[in-house]
Parts: structure tokens; sequence; C-alpha cells
């Protein structure tokens, strides 16, 4: 399964089933910032960094994930529908408590 088709389908679950908002997060002047950016109720808001199966991230992503960590905010890398999926069904948990 392709990145692309791996991040669909989780931003699609995301939205359309846990209804979180699902933003495409760019930062121009900043490499390895993660793909996608989700914000829960409650103001709860985590990246997920998507990637093929056994894909893992380069170093200037790790660099920005561990930048993004070092503030309180969770990032993920998923490479797999069904984990990216698991992810959110536990931030979407987090969320409502």
């Amino acid at each position: 399964m392709l990145e692309k088709q791996i991040e669909k389908r989780v931003c699609d679950y995301a939205a359309k089933q846990l209804g979180m908002l699902v933003y495409k997060f760019t930062s121009p002047g900043r490499v390895g910032v993660p793909d996608r950016m989700f914000i829960c109720p409650k103001g709860l808001v985590f990246f997920i960094e998507f990637k093929r199966p056994g894909g893992t991230s380069t170093a200037p992503q790790t660099r920005e994930q561990e930048r993004i960590e070092s503030y309180g905010v969770n990032v993920f890398v998923i490479d797999d529908v069904a984990k990216g999926k698991l992810v959110l069904d536990i931030m979407w948990g987090k969320s409502r408590a």
C-alpha cells in the first residue's frame, strides 16, 4: 500500500467517523514537518507523519518530531491503516475524558 493511500484512509476515518479536524500541514522554510495535524475537542492537537509500510522518518523529520514533542505535543509515525486508526481512537478517547 502506498503512503498516500494510508494517509487518505486514516484521515477519512478521523474526519468522517470521529469528527476530528484534519489539516495538511506545511511550514515554508522548515524542512521535515509532519504530514498532518489533527485537532480534537477540548483543544487536543497532535501530528502524524505517514510512511509506506516499513518506512522510517528521515533525519530532518526526526529532528522536527523531537522538537514538537519537546513542547508536549504528540507526534506519531504511521505506516499502517490499522495502527493509524488505533492511534486516532486512543487520542479521541483522551480528548473526551
